[in-house]
């Protein structure tokens, strides 16, 4: 008498366990889909699990696909446990081994120790902070008041800090000024190029920081500082808006061909 059971048996004569290379993936069918305490008994580890996750959320992915009569405009998604935490743990630990796999092959230099009786010649924020240190180098552009015999109402490190809140403002209020449900910079040229023109802006404004690193005069700097956002926007404007007609033509043709208007 066998010592196997019927259960164990399959049709093609392949083992339950072993990994099928018939392009099919190794997830066996929801009738076979073992229970949570037969996944936590296999020894064969973390690899083969997230390869089986993998494969089934892309076959559940097709079928509902293949099910569906309008795919693009369909939302498809996946449960939080154990989709989406597999998948994230998956691309988290890839990008901790990538990091910690350059801070072994490229250690930082550890320059001289500063001294605390000597001012550095160049002073610099973190790099991601250059535009709001350029900003409080606006001191040409603070007002000398005739009225005030020619003093300035107040002084250019105050000048800075407002500039820094007006800045900070502006973009605060964009998000409520554009409501728009646009999911493309070429359905909405518009706020597409006052994207362009704040990052441009954020790119000069930085590299005006560090105007004493670069060999270029300080008053043709800080005219291009701001001089070349605007017509970085308006090149970037016209651009999208050539664009924009023939995209919205290929989007409705899609559109109809999937779901023909009644």
């Amino acid at each position: 008498m066998s010592d196997t059971s019927p259960d164990d048996d399959r049709s093609d004569g392949t083992d339950p366990d072993s990994a099928r290379t018939d392009g099919t993936g190794i997830v066996p069918p929801d009738d076979e889909t073992p229970t949570w305490r037969e996944r936590n008994e296999r020894t064969t580890g973390l690899s083969r699990l997230t390869y089986e996750y993998f494969e089934r959320s892309r076959r559940e992915d097709q079928d509902l696909r293949e099910e569906s009569d309008y795919v693009e405009r369909d939302v498809l998604a996946f449960p939080t446990w154990p989709h989406e935490l597999i998948r994230n743990l998956a691309l988290t630990c890839f990008f901790v081994g990538m990091i910690v796999f350059l801070a072994a092959t490229f250690p930082p230099h550890l320059g001289a120790v500063a001294s605390s009786s000597q001012t550095p010649q160049v002073i610099l924020p973190d790099w991601y902070l250059y535009w709001s240190f350029g900003l409080l180098k606006l001191g040409p552009l603070n007002p000398e008041l005739a009225i005030l015999s020619g003093e300035k109402l107040m002084s250019d490190g105050v000048y800075g800090v407002l500039a820094n809140v007006a800045v900070v403002a502006i973009i605060a209020v964009v998000p409520f000024l554009n409501k728009g449900s646009a999911r493309r910079p070429v359905e909405q040229p518009f706020w597409a190029a006052v994207g362009v023109m704040g990052v441009v802006f954020a790119t000069t404004i930085s590299i005006y920081s560090a105007k004493n690193l670069i060999p270029i005069d300080p008053h043709l700097l800080l005219d291009l500082t701001f001089l070349v956002p605007p017509v970085a926007g308006a090149v970037a404007y016209a651009v999208l808006k050539t664009m924009r007609e023939g995209y919205m033509y290929d989007l409705n043709r899609r559109y109809y061909k999937l779901r023909p208007p009644k």
